[in-house]
């Protein structure tokens, strides 16, 4: 059983930390939120804590995905006002020009599969975020695929710690699976960004 795990995820206040670690990481990607989110969802399964303690998993999926939105609008409105600074940092950059032009390519199509893709990339929600204010494009092409990737990252990161318990049992086998599976969806979502579009 997880006891170490029940004892740093019992108590309401997780859903805080789970928050604003996931509201904090579109600045720096390098926090890890998804971690956060795949123990306390381990934790719930394997119920090592009290019964009132245990993380409810649509609270966490709520807090995660809320705090995902929520960073992704602050990160579009801090570029949205960053001016030609942020203009220029992002023409030197080609990575961020070439994904600026994707985004663009994609919400001109009225497609935004792209945000969710890149939500479960490595900094692809920084990325998309920072490019979609940079370039102005409407919060109301924005904000809806920016709920959609929250809500999708949230449920998948908990169904992970989740299952994983359930089918493995409650031990550190089960949460190394399932962070291993959430590092496999983020690499795939870091290939299929790359990889060249087949007009290129």
């Amino acid at each position: 059983m997880l006891e170490s795990v029940g004892s740093l995820t019992a108590g309401p206040w997780i859903y805080a930390v789970v928050a604003a670690s996931v509201l904090l990481d579109v600045f720096v990607p390098i926090l890890p939120s998804g971690v956060l989110v795949v123990m306390a969802a381990t934790a719930a399964a394997a119920g090592t804590a009290t019964q009132a303690d245990v993380p409810d998993l649509l609270f966490l999926i709520l807090s995660a995905a809320t705090a995902s939105v929520l960073g992704d609008l602050v990160a579009y409105r801090v570029a949205w006002r960053g001016g030609e600074r942020l203009d220029r940092a992002i023409a030197r950059s080609r990575r961020l020009s070439h994904a600026q032009e994707r985004l663009g390519t994609a919400l001109a199509r009225g497609g935004g599969v792209l945000f969710v893709v890149a939500r479960f990339a490595p900094a692809g929600r920084s990325v998309v975020s920072f490019c979609a204010g940079a370039a102005r494009r409407r919060v109301r092409d924005f904000l809806p695929w920016s709920i959609l990737a929250g809500t999708a990252w949230a449920a998948y990161s908990v169904a992970l710690g989740y299952f994983g318990a359930h089918w493995l049992g409650a031990t550190w086998i089960a949460t190394a699976v399932s962070l291993a599976a959430l590092f496999g969806a983020g690499a795939g979502a870091a290939y299929l960004i790359r990889r060249p579009r087949p007009q290129d």
